[in-house]
């Protein structure tokens, strides 16, 4: 006797493949129209400090500006990572220092061209990211912001025993006694107000970078990923590429930082890439604002130019760190859009009086 059955049994339906809210696509397509027209007024804003502020800024100033414009570099990688994706990364600084010792050991060993230092240490620490962003695909939140505050403190002991190259033989470049030598400036940047017109347009090129991104098909994916995994997931999203592509070119903004830093003093000292500089710089993001472009303009300057404006004014350099400490508590209690955000809130209640009166 058969036992097979006389006719097929029908297949169960296949299950509806869940699909992205039309709403929230749309929501996504308004913040890029948003930040795509911020960053148009922040390059005509850039263009005017480069023209003006060379003309106006002593040295010490001109310098000190220059080293904030480049830690806005970095500050951009971070406001990326938590404005786009709500990640909270704290090796960032580490990986500033990660570019400037490559562009260092390049510039003094190799002889290389300014640009080619600058982009090879943007590749290295992009890497770098990459790697510290590995644990970012397993845990999220306080766990990962203590993974990767620990790779900032292992950098710090590496960073101090090592130090950075500066001239010296061998593979790490070290020099002794008096023989170290200052990493040479490009070119067309021999001086002061030329180097911080040559670090306000890398600032202006990396930011042209991220928008890039931005508006193309990671911007996208980011910003699903942003408003939820499952959600991003159903979109056909891949996190685990898309998460990884963000640390990377977070690491890549940290590198260039890195390397402008490194030519703007010449040196680099091993004791100035503390673990505390990371949440430091991730802090004076969120203060600044980390969702808008003004918002990475800010941050640089918090970090170098309010404390030297400090020390003019002959204040404890403590009175920096609790006005930060304040501010940053402000910031995620009532304020989370940052300064930026605040500022160009009432910039546009401002315009709708204005409108309103008109009428």
């Amino acid at each position: 006797m058969s036992i097979l059955p006389s006719a097929a049994a029908p297949l169960p339906p296949r299950p509806a493949v869940p699909r992205a809210p039309a709403g929230l696509l749309a929501a996504v397509a308004r913040s890029a129209a948003l930040q795509r027209r911020q960053y148009h007024w922040l390059c005509a804003a850039l263009l005017l400090m480069a023209l003006v502020l060379p003309w106006l800024a002593n040295s010490y100033w001109t310098k000190t500006l220059s080293a904030s414009m480049a830690l806005s570099v970095a500050a951009a990688g971070v406001a990326l990572l938590y404005g786009q994706l709500g990640l909270i990364s704290l090796c960032q600084y580490a990986l500033l220092g990660v570019g400037g010792w490559v562009a260092l050991r390049l510039g003094h060993g190799g002889a290389l061209p300014f640009e080619l230092c600058v982009l090879a240490g943007g590749l290295a620490a992009s890497a770098a990211g990459m790697v510290a962003g590995l644990p970012a695909l397993r845990m999220k939140g306080l766990y990962l912001a203590l993974v990767t505050l620990m790779m900032a403190g292992g950098y710090q002991v590496l960073a101090s025993a090592l130090g950075f190259p500066d001239g010296g033989p061998g593979w790490l470049g070290k020099a002794d006694g008096t023989g170290r030598a200052m990493l040479a400036r490009p070119w067309l940047a021999q001086g002061d107000g030329a180097y911080l017109a040559y670090v306000l347009a890398w600032l202006a090129a990396v930011m042209g970078l991220i928008e890039w991104h931005r508006r193309g098909k990671p911007g996208r994916a980011w910003a699903l990923i942003r408003r939820g995994e499952a959600a991003a997931t159903a979109a056909g999203v891949n996190v685990l590429l898309y998460q990884t592509w963000a640390f990377g070119l977070a690491g890549f903004c940290a590198g260039v930082a890195g390397a402008l830093l490194a030519g703007n003093v010449g040196q680099l000292d091993g004791r100035a890439f503390q673990a505390s500089e990371s949440v430091m710089l991730l802090a004076l993001t969120v203060v600044g604002g980390a969702y808008h472009w003004l918002g990475t303009l800010l941050a640089g300057l918090l970090l170098r130019a309010v404390p030297a404006l400090l020390t003019d004014w002959e204040v404890n350099g403590y009175v920096a760190l609790m006005f930060f400490g304040a501010a940053l508590l402000h910031a995620l209690i009532t304020a989370p859009q940052g300064i930026a955000g605040q500022w160009l809130s009432a910039l546009q209640a401002l315009r709708q009086r204005l409108r309103g009166a008109q009428a």
